[in-house]
């Protein structure tokens, strides 16, 4: 089986300084893009998985490269570095705040506008799903979750946006054992979603094992490239 690591990232700052956390500073995404480009990686969108056919088809070194929350910092910043390097990524949009703050956190970041969301290139940027509130899908009843979904779609389709069935869970929050996920995966699938991504920072063996299950590497701020290199091959095993 292939392997595939599938990275996550948040805020992009232009300050080493308040690069920690969920926060990363311009100049180490920089160094991190750089080296996927000369190390032979070769950035896929989840729309892109579908032309795998065999093992044999897939890219030696294929990576994912997520963004949550479509913080605004990601089109000044994060955007025109992929473009730069060559690489894709995939964006996933929390619908309600769009235009507008992150009020499930800080309430200080801007969320793009709809306007600034459809002047992304899709060859470069793949957009997807992060729910329609933010909320926290192990702490929802069915009927809650469902109404999310019909919110997300009802946005999308007013919109016009194009968005791919790939939902990243906020917080990488989910329900996670017994009957309560059964009845999670069967309302995804009902509702068509292609791929649920939660975090577990570990790396994919592709083709996957649930598809309602990918794990992703969480890269914090406060990381060097050495460290971001390890976690990239073999997620946190390595510690």
């Amino acid at each position: 089986m292939a392997k595939l690591p599938v990275l996550m990232y948040h805020n992009v700052v232009d300050s080493t300084n308040e690069s920690e956390g969920l926060a990363v500073s311009v100049s180490k995404l920089e160094e991190q893009f750089a080296y996927l480009k000369s190390h032979g990686y070769t950035s896929v969108h989840f729309k892109d998985l579908s032309v795998f056919k065999s093992e044999a088809d897939f890219p030696e070194k294929a990576v994912i490269i997520t963004f949550d929350d479509v913080y605004e910092n990601q089109l000044i910043h994060a955007y025109p570095l992929l473009e730069k390097y060559g690489l894709k990524a995939c964006f996933y949009i929390p619908f309600a705040y769009v235009g507008g703050l992150d009020n499930w956190n800080t309430g200080k970041e801007k969320i793009m506008t709809i306007d600034q969301l459809k002047s992304l290139n899709e060859e470069i940027v793949e957009l997807g799903l992060h729910s329609f509130n933010h909320g926290k899908y192990d702490q929802m009843s069915v009927e809650a979750i469902q109404e999310d979904f019909d919110l997300c779609k009802e946005f999308i389709q007013n919109n016009s946006l194009v968005v791919h069935n790939t939902l990243a869970y906020p917080y990488g929050k989910y329900p996670k054992k017994g009957e309560e996920q059964t009845t999670f995966f069967k309302l995804l699938h009902e509702n068509k979603i292609g791929y649920g991504l939660r975090i577990g920072n570990r790396v994919n063996q592709y083709p996957f094992k649930n598809l309602y299950e990918i794990q992703r590497i969480d890269v914090k701020g406060e990381y060097d490239l050495k460290t971001f290199i390890k976690r990239l091959k073999k997620g946190k095993s390595w510690f």
